[in-house]
């Protein structure tokens, strides 16, 4: 295999990648990764008889903000790795593994599972490549700790991974958060943590042309926002059936079920998100939880639907403090979504920040808010 420093250094040269630093420094890392991993383990036969020397290269952790090119780095790095004890996963798809093998464990034997699936895991695996680490449920975060250092610790795998936040970010404000923060420290003493957090976002080249909000309903509206998921997660959209889904939670008690949620873009219908009994904790966590939003079948609204523009009202509103990227089918433009009813004069705000929403310059800010500065947070309860 070919050194994924040389293949990064390529793509600039021809055009296909923008020279960027952080980017450079962190595939010089990976390329240096890359050749520890490749290299005979050190020492010869009697230096690992004895247990001497190193036996785990040190593995890495990239964060940054949506489109920084992180994903891409994973992706060069896994595919020049010249192993084949090397596994590349969605988080969201390994944890989902990792529930099943708990569960199965402790149908076959009394105990602590984590070994056990530690030991599973591990099998035939050097190199565990994540994509997109994120934590959203208090099962998750109890369980990381432990089950990670068993992989590093124990069984000598060499974790790389992505992720939109900082080590220190990572479920943040979460219920029994204390439990987690051992993870957080394993992170910080086993990988090397590097930040892809400048200000350009490259995932806007891969929707660039594409208009975001779409009328009327139809075929041909489903067909744009089907476009900009798959341009935005790289799945293969012959492969659409088995896009998954997630349970976001929202509070310690309840979550949301998430129709199609990929590499931080979520699907919804209006329906599900106005249609139903919903508040601002659940479009906070959304905002929170997710870079761009694709919401299809938006309808006209009379007074009668004025519950329904009251959350949708309160969805725009997360949504826009959170600079999240918004793809629409409706039936209408935003002016004439709700021209009469309880809220309509409010509604103006909405209209307004929909029309921004659609603009170049608020489709290149980076995700993320200051919820000390949400006019929503006093309802995050």
């Amino acid at each position: 295999m070919s050194g994924l420093l040389a293949r990064y250094e390529k793509m600039i040269a021809s055009g296909e990648l923008r020279a960027d630093p952080d980017q450079r420094i962190a595939a010089t890392r990976l390329d240096r990764l890359q050749k520890e991993l490749e290299a005979k383990r050190p020492g010869g036969l009697i230096a690992q008889f004895f247990n001497t020397g190193p036996r785990r290269a040190q593995g890495v952790y990239m964060w940054g903000g949506v489109g920084r090119g992180k994903s891409m780095l994973m992706d060069l790095f896994h595919d020049n790795l010249g192993i084949a004890e090397k596994r590349r996963v969605h988080f969201h798809a390994f944890m989902q593994e990792v529930h099943a093998a708990i569960r199965d464990a402790r149908r076959h034997q009394p105990g602590d599972p984590i070994p056990t699936v530690a030991e599973r895991l591990s099998e035939g695996v050097r190199c565990l490549n994540f994509d997109e680490m994120v934590v959203n449920n208090s099962a998750d975060a109890m369980i990381m700790s432990r089950l990670f250092t068993q992989l590093i610790r124990e069984r000598d795998v060499t974790i790389v991974t992505t992720s939109n936040r900082p080590p220190r970010d990572l479920y943040k404000d979460g219920l029994n958060r204390e439990h987690f923060l051992p993870f957080i420290n394993l992170i910080h003493e086993e990988l090397e943590v590097l930040g892809l957090n400048g200000p350009t976002d490259y995932r806007l080249d891969r929707i660039g042309g594409l208009a975001t909000w779409h009328v009327p309903l139809g075929d041909a509206a489903t067909q744009k926002v089907r476009e900009a998921f798959f341009r935005l997660t790289d799945f293969a959209p012959e492969d659409a059936d088995n896009v998954p889904s997630e349970e976001l939670a929202v509070s310690a008690k309840r979550s949301l079920h998430v129709p199609k949620s990929l590499k931080g873009v979520a699907v919804f219908s209006f329906k599900r998100l106005c249609g139903d009994a919903r508040g601002a904790p659940d479009y906070l966590a959304i905002a929170r939880s997710y870079h761009t939003v694709i919401i299809v079948g938006i309808p006209v609204m009379g007074p009668e639907q004025r519950n329904e523009a009251a959350r949708f009202v309160t969805l725009i509103d997360a949504l826009y403090e959170h600079k999240v990227k918004l793809f629409a089918t409706a039936d209408a433009v935003p002016e004439t979504l709700y021209q009469a009813g309880d809220g309509a004069f409010e509604f103006e705000r909405t209209i307004s920040r929909l029309n921004e929403m659609q603009s170049e310059d608020y489709l290149a800010l980076g995700h993320g808010g200051d919820p000390s500065t949400s006019a929503l947070r006093a309802l995050d309860d």
